[in-house]
C-alpha cells in the first residue's frame, strides 16, 4: 500500500551532497538502524523510499526526511509477503523515478536453542532475514544496473545489513546466526555477479545495537553483561552505511563490521 510521497510536478528539492539526484530504498525503516540510515542518506542528498509495516512511524520519519529538503515515498508492506516485497521495489521506482541505492535492513531475531525453540520463529527469521533480502535484491538489480550504466555517479549500491552473528555462532542463537551467514554468502555471490557492471554490494555487520530488536532480556543476556550505555546506537551503523555508498565510483567498500568498543566477541 502506498500512502503517498511529496514529489509533485514542478517541485525541486535542493541539490547538495554526494548522493544528490539519487534515490535510496531502505527496508525496515520504521525504527532503529533503518530510520537512522534514511536520515543519514537524506543528509547526503538522497531522496528516499521507505518500507516497513508501521505506516504511522514511516510518515513521522518521512516528515524528518522532508525537513532535510528531500523527497520521500512511504510504502507500507510486510516483507514476508514475497509478492508485496517485490512490488515495493517497482512502486519505489515508479514514484521516485529511479533507484540508486538499496539498503536491505529489515530483519527479525528470536533467540533459542534449536531443540527447544518455536519453529514459527525460525520461519519468520528466514522469511525476513533471507528470503526478503533475496527477492528484493533480485527485483532491484535491473534498476541498479541501469543506474550504474546510465546515471551520473557511474555506480549503484546494494547494501545488506547482517550481524556479527553472521560470523560468530553462540549457543542459543543458531537459527539467527544461520540466517545471517546466509546474508553474507548471498552478498558475496551477488558481488561477483554484478561488480564488473558497476553495482557495488556491501555487507554491514553490527555488533550489539540499542534498538527495538535488542530490547528484550534474552538479547541483553547475549550481550554478556555489557552495560546498555556501552552498546552501539543506530546512528553508528547509519554512518557506516553512508560511508559505504558515498565512496567514489572506483572504490567499493564490500564489508564493514562495527562493534561496541567493549564487545569482545
Amino acid at each position: 500500500m502506498n500512502t503517498g510521497n511529496d514529489r509533485h510536478t514542478g517541485d525541486t528539492a535542493p541539490s547538495y551532497g554526494p548522493l544528490s539526484g539519487c534515490v535510496a530504498l531502505v527496508t525496515g525503516a520504521s525504527s532503529g538502524i533503518g530510520a537512522a540510515t534514511a536520515v543519514a542518506l537524506a543528509r547526503q542528498g538522497a531522496d528516499l523510499a521507505l518500507v516497513a509495516r508501521r505506516t504511522e512511524r514511516l510518515e513521522d520519519l518521512a516528515a524528518t526526511v522532508r525537513k532535510e529538503g528531500r523527497s520521500c515515498a512511504v510504502l507500507t508492506a510486510d516483507l514476508r509477503d514475497t509478492a508485496r516485497a517485490r512490488q515495493c521495489v517497482e512502486d519505489a521506482v515508479e514514484q521516485c523515478g529511479r533507484l540508486d541505492v538499496l539498503v536491505n535492513n529489515a530483519g527479525f531475531a528470536v533467540p533459542g536453542k534449536v531443540e527447544e525453540s518455536d519453529p514459527e520463529g525460525w520461519e519468520r527469521m528466514l522469511d525476513l532475514n533471507v528470503r526478503a533480502v533475496l527477492h528484493i535484491s533480485q527485483q532491484a538489480l535491473p534498476h541498479l544496473l541501469r543506474t550504474a550504466s546510465d546515471g551520473p555517479r557511474g555506480v549503484a549500491d546494494l547494501v545488506n545489513v547482517s550481524s556479527v552473528a553472521g560470523r560468530l555462532v553462540r549457543p542459543g542463537n543458531g537459527v539467527y546466526s544461520a540466517s545471517k551467514h546466509a546474508v553474507g554468502a548471498l552478498s558475496e555471490a551477488m558481488r561477483h555477479e554484478v561488480t564488473a557492471r558497476g553495482v557495488r554490494v556491501g555487507l554491514v555487520e553490527p555488533g550489539v545495537v540499542a534498538t527495538e530488536l535488542t530490547a528484550d532480556s534474552a538479547v541483553a543476556t547475549a550481550a554478556r553483561g555489557m552495560p546498555r550505555e556501552s552498546w552501539l546506537h543506530p546512528e553508528d551503523i547509519a554512518r557506516a552505511i553512508a560511508f559505504m555508498v558515498t565512496q567514489p565510483s572506483h572504490a567499493a567498500v564490500n564489508e564493514i563490521m562495527v562493534r561496541p568498543t567493549a564487545q569482545e566477541h
